[in-house]
């Protein structure tokens, strides 16, 4: 229960799917946890779930593609909690799934300004912060496809290998100061994301049925599998753990 004691763990896109399970599992374990997201109502009601089983949880406000929002929400966390050791970039959207010819600009720009902007602004404005703590650490979500390809959402993918680079990079960059930087690369996970892509398809049953059998262990995650991740690689059981992809999929990039 006290594997983020004293800790203090920003979570982007907190209020729902993968975000939602992160927050209540490192509020679980001891953090406090600052959620970020543009979705009020059910931000809000996270952080009342997480206060009425005793967690330290408060809500901000930010669109992570807006920098501006992004430091000021940052600095206001560090403010309000005193200090930060966890960035978790969870914040995505999957985005338009058309062949790359059929793909405008602005469906383009819309999901590289969330998935890849996003992660580069959050990075940027809490390294001072895991800095004066004496470091931390950096979770970046990726995805499977950040690993391998697929016929589908081309700009979601490119977005995510991405994120696996930039994750990389900043590792070398920040292991003087002590702050990991990792990356997590889920397989298909039952989200409300996941299901709006796979309801768009059509048949959402079939469609779930198909998507389980990707997977050799035989079905989709559930977000608590990821949230279990990202705490390990936020805690100090992970001190000699950076640059590294933590690979969550059942299997699916075995083959």
């Amino acid at each position: 229960m006290d594997r983020l004691k004293n800790k203090v763990a920003i979570i982007t896109g907190g209020a729902l799917g993968l975000g939602r399970a992160t927050a209540l599992r490192m509020s679980e374990e001891g953090a406090a946890v600052a959620i970020f997201d543009v979705l009020h109502d059910e931000g809000a009601a996270l952080v009342a779930e997480i206060a009425a089983l005793g967690g330290k949880p408060r809500y901000w406000p930010c669109d992570v593609s807006r920098e501006a929002q992004v430091k000021q929400a940052i600095d206001e966390v560090a403010e309000h909690f005193g200090r930060i050791d966890v960035l978790v970039n969870n914040a995505g959207v999957a985005g338009a799934n058309k062949p790359t010819h059929e793909l405008t600009e602005a469906e383009w720009d819309w999901v590289q300004a969330i998935n890849v902007k996003g992660v580069f602004f959050c990075t940027k404005h809490a390294i001072r912060h895991l800095r004066r703590a004496g470091g931390g650490a950096i979770i970046n979500l990726s995805s499977i496809y950040g690993l391998v390809g697929a016929a589908d959402v081309p700009a979601y993918h490119a977005s995510k290998g991405a994120v696996r680079l930039m994750s990389k990079t900043d590792a070398l960059l920040y292991a003087g100061d002590r702050i990991r930087v990792n990356s997590i690369h889920p397989g298909f996970i039952w989200t409300p994301m996941v299901e709006h892509h796979l309801s768009a398809q059509g048949d959402l049953e079939a469609g779930r049925q198909a998507t389980d059998a990707l997977h050799p262990l035989g079905h989709m995650g559930e977000a608590d599998d990821i949230a279990w991740g990202a705490v390990y690689l936020a805690s100090d059981e992970a001190k000699f753990v950076t640059g590294s992809e933590l690979v969550i999929d059942g299997g699916y990039t075995a083959r």
